[in-house]
């Protein structure tokens, strides 16, 4: 496919630095236009389901609290991004909690709690003994709307203290996918079972940004495992040679580990205790997940005994059942709405950079986000 087609083009660089309110208003005035995209995207999904406006502000209001009471720097920015963007702070919680509000505000309407993309995202990690580099790759597909090209950035925040992070995602958020300085990778997977909305909790951008901005994977391991949240999630951490799945539901986390220098996963739970406690829920709607996970390893598998960039990379372009594909072309969705592979990311945890490719059915093309410096294609 042609790699200069407009679909393919890089997701823009925003640099913040500084305190958590300058770099929300440096946030917000480097990006208004996707923020304004991404909010009025999810105020339009909010609409569809047809919940009244009150019931959304009481939704808003309810993650506002949640996020204010986890980390209130993470209010801060996000007034910043509010003040710089002149999207309303209301508009950025949303944004910051768009998988918790849509859900819930599907289950008031008393509707099934699906996320309009019906299950997202394939992730693949290499540990280092399997590794051709020696260090671990990890890897993702982010599967979400296509309308999401629009608005996904890649923000790199320089903190006071010098910490750095890196992070894929769609403007006015805090954090998706992404790696820090030091050398800290995470991914994440939509997960759904029984018990998601049955208590509040911190939305996952919250979390997996309090993640990034760790020294020390025990610290964020902890965030990740026991902040209580509303719904399921899959999160991958990886630092140095260690790598942990963790496969969350709202009130408990169940640890998962490499098998023969691999991790891969999708949106459905695999771990047996897990399997034994919970109930998987609106997996009808979404059974390509049953088989990306154990495609995405067969083929790692297939790659010898160790594994190259180039190798990991051809994994995640697989187009193998498409449109139900790991590489995902913009398609339709049981429940009428559109799905697609937005971007393939590769985290470089030991240079704290992450190689992404937009929209990777059209044509792959990938560009590094570093440290320091511009973004350049690779």
């Amino acid at each position: 496919m042609n790699i200069d087609n407009e679909m393919c083009t890089p997701f823009p660089l925003v640099a913040i630095s500084g305190a958590p309110r300058d770099r929300g208003v440096q946030y917000g005035r480097a990006v208004p236009t996707r923020i304004a995209h991404s909010a009025a995207y999810y105020r339009q999904e909010l609409q569809k389901i047809g919940v009244s406006d009150s019931q959304q502000q009481m939704l808003i209001d309810e993650f506002a609290e949640q996020i204010e009471v986890f980390d209130a720097d993470h209010t801060a920015e996000m007034r910043g991004i509010s003040e710089g963007s002149g999207v309303s702070f209301d508009d950025i919680v949303l944004i910051n909690a768009r998988t918790e509000i849509i859900a819930k505000a599907r289950k008031v309407k008393k509707l099934a709690p699906v996320d309009p993309a019906e299950g997202e995202c394939t992730a693949a990690v290499v540990c280092a003994e399997r590794s051709a580099t020696g260090k671990v790759i990890q890897a993702h597909n982010w599967d979400w709307d296509p309308d999401a090209r629009g608005s996904t950035i890649v923000l790199r925040v320089h903190d006071d203290s010098g910490h750095t992070l890196i992070t894929l995602v769609e403007a006015g958020g805090l954090a998706r996918h992404g790696v820090n300085s030091a050398g800290i990778g995470l991914t994440g997977n939509y997960m759904t079972c029984d018990r998601d909305y049955s208590q509040t909790g911190v939305p996952l951008s919250s979390i997996r940004r309090a993640a990034l901005e760790q020294e020390h994977i025990a610290v964020a391991m902890q965030l990740v495992a026991a902040t209580p949240k509303a719904c399921s999630s899959n999160m991958i951490l990886t630092q140095d040679d260690f790598v942990i799945d963790f496969e969350c539901t709202p009130n408990e986390t169940f640890p998962l580990y490499p098998d023969q220098g691999l991790l891969t996963h999708a949106n459905h739970f695999v771990g047996m205790v897990a399997l034994s406690k919970i109930k998987e829920m609106n997996l009808k709607n979404a059974m390509d997940t049953y088989y990306r996970d154990r495609r995405a390893r067969q083929l790692l598998m297939q790659s010898g005994s160790l594994i190259s960039i180039d190798a990991v990379k051809a994994v995640l372009a697989d187009e193998w059942q498409t449109p139900y594909s790991i590489n995902r072309p913009p398609r339709g969705t049981l429940t009428g709405g559109r799905s697609a592979t937005v971007a393939t990311i590769i985290l470089d945890t030991a240079h704290c950079a992450m190689d992404v490719a937009a929209m990777p059915t059209f044509g792959i093309h990938f560009t590094r986000y570093a440290k320091e410096g511009d973004a350049v294609s690779v």
